[in-house]
């Protein structure tokens, strides 16, 4: 199994300037960044660092069109595509694992490669990051792919993880992986990290069906007054560039938006003061709350609806029908429930109904 180049999670870098901010985070400044990496590394020797008592949950709503928001800004919205949580129906039954896959199906294509090229993050804590100890990727994303990997080739680490960044994610599926055997740092057949489903992004990739909801929220310094993303106004506010939490960001009026080119990106600004806040999906932001103890996700309800799905071509529909026969099994049989209880669990709570698949496309 092959692993590309990741970006690294711990922080290190010290602060470039002085900034003004409250007395306690001064104070407690340097040494955020020297714990912000020992916590990165201790994190993933346990499952959800981040004790339950810090981070509320987010209430699982009935999506619907509008509730759902629209993708990047260089992505121009669909007018319509229906309930975008819509995708295509799995077949009765899935092939029975390791054996031959139908002849033609891209399925067929993959086992004869004889790897699954997954697009992925290898530093948001708790959803895909690489753990320090063993060098592996891993996290609730990461066990969606295991089990796409296990109904192809009866075994969950044929995978050969692409790290790339969240405005990346698109881009890879459209190119597609390469058609040579050898290994090439273009596309991949399937991407999972926390890929928020809308119509936008319906015009380029195709989804699987839901397999978890998510919701926006603000990480905050401990001891910062604020409440909610209003009380923000006049602060630098970071979110990864080509981010449905960007395209959020930027509809409060008063908040300065920052870009970086991932949520760790973010923290490192955070934790040299050139931001005052982060904003992100809940996951994630537990994740990064787990990496530094001077940080806190404040506790006001989450102000979006992101439902996240695989990403896969266009072109392979199949595929799609056979990933959604992947997430159906799961949701019955109890892998759904124990992966979010390893990864999720202890920072958001005990684990809801898994999302309902929608299908008709």
């Amino acid at each position: 199994m092959k692993q590309h180049a990741s970006t690294g999670g711990a922080v290190h870098a010290r602060p470039s300037r002085t900034v003004h901010l409250r007395s306690s985070r001064a104070v407690h400044l340097r040494s955020r960044m020297v714990l912000g990496s020992m916590v990165a590394g201790l994190a993933l020797m346990v499952s959800g660092c981040s004790g339950s008592g810090v981070y509320s949950t987010t209430p699982v709503p009935r999506a619907t069109p509008t509730s759902t928001p629209r993708a990047a800004a260089s992505t121009p919205p669909s007018a319509n595509c229906g309930n975008p949580l819509r995708s295509f129906a799995p077949a009765a039954s899935l092939p029975t694992p390791g054996e031959k896959m139908p002849a033609g199906s891209y399925m067929s294509t993959i086992q004869a490669r004889g790897r699954l090229i997954a697009g992925v993050s290898a530093d948001t804590l708790l959803l895909g990051s690489r753990n320090p100890l063993n060098g592996q990727i891993e996290g609730f994303d990461i066990d969606m792919l295991k089990a796409v990997s296990k109904a192809i080739f009866n075994d969950p680490n044929k995978i050969e993880y692409r790290v790339i960044t969240t405005a990346q994610r698109i881009p890879a599926l459209i190119t597609g992986p390469s058609t040579t055997k050898a290994p090439t740092a273009d596309g991949v057949d399937i991407v999972a990290r926390a890929l928020t489903i809308n119509c936008a992004r319906w015009e380029q990739i195709a989804f699987s069906s839901e397999y978890y909801r998510a919701g926006q929220k603000v990480l905050v310094a401990k001891g910062s007054p604020v409440k909610d993303i209003a009380q923000l106004k006049g602060k630098r506010v970071c979110a990864p560039n080509g981010s449905t939490s960007m395209d959020k960001l930027r509809t409060f009026k008063g908040l300065i938006p920052v870009g970086s080119d991932t949520h760790t990106g973010c923290l490192v600004l955070f934790q040299q003061g050139k931001v005052d806040a982060i904003t992100g999906d809940d996951t994630i932001l537990a994740g990064l709350a787990a990496q530094d103890p001077y940080a806190l996700v404040v506790k006001a309800p989450a102000f979006t609806v992101e439902p996240y799905g695989l990403g896969v071509s266009q072109k392979h529909p199949d595929f799609v029908r056979f990933v959604n026969g992947v997430l159906a099994q799961m949701r019955t049989d109890g892998q759904w429930k124990k992966a979010y209880d390893v990864w999720l669990k202890a920072p958001l709570g005990p684990a809801p109904a898994p999302p309902t698949a929608v299908y008709g496309r």
